[in-house]
């Protein structure tokens, strides 16, 4: 009988179900990349809606009359939806879509329940901050270098696709409440819910 590294080849073919071969190592590495991630989401929550001065001084605070996506849209000075986010830079639908989903994510991602809808709420959000800095462009519309680093792959792609990745290897299960969350009768009837 064959071995690859520790595992024989029949303990492969008769592996469980697809990441039963993660290793313990690999799967708490995930988990910690899990509850990072989420803290990232989680922290630009907090810091936008009570103005902890970092990126948000308090007088700009949501709670103290401030929008989350006014300072971020209408300063978008690249690309071709430009005058799309000056629209709707400061509506009240917009912010509380973006406050929404920066909560929902990075709590999802930090407890490790409802990764998949996690994944696709954080590749959205990201697409869409992606298209906002518009990092194909070395130019704005005033002529000033964008200082676009990477015009493909920056870090809005690299938060989205870690979200899917974390999704798809159950990252919740390792010091989450993932497993749990998968046993509740109403999340095993509706999968995508996982």
């Amino acid at each position: 009988m064959a071995t690859i590294g520790r595992a024989t080849t029949a303990q492969l073919e008769h592996a469980e179900a697809p990441g039963s071969m993660l290793t313990h190592g690999a799967a708490r590495a995930l988990s910690v990349l899990r509850i990072a991630t989420g803290f990232v989401f989680l922290w630009a929550f907090l810091d936008k809606t009570f103005g902890l001065g970092y990126a948000t001084p308090a007088e700009r605070a949501w709670i103290n009359g401030g929008s989350p996506t006014k300072g971020f849209l209408s300063g978008v000075e690249v690309g071709p939806f430009q005058d799309f986010f000056h629209t709707i830079a400061g509506a009240a639908w917009a912010d509380w879509m973006f406050m929404l989903g920066l909560l929902g994510v990075g709590a999802a991602l930090i407890l490790g329940i409802g990764l998949r809808i996690a994944a696709v709420s954080a590749g959205l959000m990201m697409a869409f901050m992606w298209l906002a800095e518009w990092p194909l462009a070395q130019e704005t519309a005033a002529g000033e270098a964008t200082r676009s680093s990477n015009p493909l792959v920056d870090y809005h792609v690299v938060y989205g696709v870690v979200a899917v990745v974390l999704a798809l290897a159950y990252a919740g299960h390792t010091w989450g409440l993932g497993r749990w969350w998968a046993k509740l009768p109403f999340v095993r009837k509706n999968r995508w819910l996982i």
